[in-house]
């Protein structure tokens, strides 16, 4: 059977499909247009976020009979067109739990105390010790919107902090976040409340452009929101207006409506601003 690797994963995934009999081929960065020609020779394919699967792409995978996504999300991929064709989709939800928390965390830390931009301004010859000083975590309230594993993750560390958490998930039930010594609050409360949001909710239609001028209005003055989940969920051009205006004091983003990110994209001229 022949596998078709299309996104960066661990060097050990090819290792083990060719020790099991599997015929690999790997091919980072492929265009749509490649993936479009070369998809009908294969069996299986397995990407991460990059590559988009789409109902153009499945047709073209006369072959195609399973679609593995390394990772939680499966938002690139055209579930209704794969379940047509009988193409089988799976994802590992638990694979990066950790790692997206630890991130997310870190970001959020970054954020607060201002780190990257201290650094910048220090490897510069300045010796601003008041104007990076940033804000602390203790008895701030931070709102998690979509508590999944990374989103209970993410908290569990948080609290260790001092921070109280509240959240939105419409799929959770209060007692057991509760249990987790969570508030959960209708999605306005949460914006309200907040002095950090940090989000961790898939997107799709319900959720694009979830945060945008609207909410912002919603939020405190001096927001810092992290978002290491998905681009397009916060409007980019809403949140930038929100940076400038100081509603929002720092943002921390790994992910991005269009990837890569356009080095010209005016969040990447603010200072507010942390990316990865």
């Amino acid at each position: 059977m022949n596998v078709l690797i299309t996104d960066g994963v661990d060097p050990q995934c090819a290792q083990i499909l060719t020790q099991n009999g599997f015929d690999v081929t790997e091919r980072p960065k492929i265009s749509k247009d490649e993936l479009k020609e070369i998809i009908g020779n294969f069996d299986k394919l397995i990407v991460r976020s990059a590559t988009k699967v789409t109902a153009e792409i499945l047709e073209c995978g006369t072959k195609l009979n399973l679609i593995g996504r390394a990772g939680a999300g499966v938002d690139n991929i055209d579930l209704e067109a794969a379940t047509r064709k009988g193409v089988i989709v799976m994802n590992t939800p638990g694979g990066n739990t950790v790692s997206a928390a630890e991130h997310t965390c870190a970001m959020m830390l970054a954020a607060a105390r201002r780190i990257p931009q201290a650094t910048a301004d220090l490897k510069q010859g300045h010796w601003n010790k008041t104007r990076f000083s940033g804000v602390e975590l203790e008895g701030k309230t931070l709102s998690i919107i979509g508590l999944g594993k990374i989103g209970r993750e993410v908290a569990s560390r948080m609290q260790a902090f001092g921070m109280k958490t509240i959240a939105y998930d419409p799929m959770i039930p209060d007692e057991y976040a509760a249990q987790l010594n969570i508030d959960l609050l209708p999605l306005h409360e949460n914006f309200i409340k907040a002095d950090f949001i940090t989000i961790h909710s898939s997107l799709n239609e319900s959720t694009r452009n979830l945060i945008a001028k609207e909410t912002f209005e919603l939020m405190k003055e001096g927001v810092i929101i992290v978002n290491c989940a998905r681009g397009g969920i916060i409007n980019e051009a809403d949140l930038a207006e929100a940076i400038i205006s100081g509603k929002v004091a720092a943002v921390a983003l790994d992910v991005f409506e269009k990837e890569p990110i356009d080095p010209e994209n005016p969040l990447l001229k603010l200072e507010q601003v942390i990316a990865t």
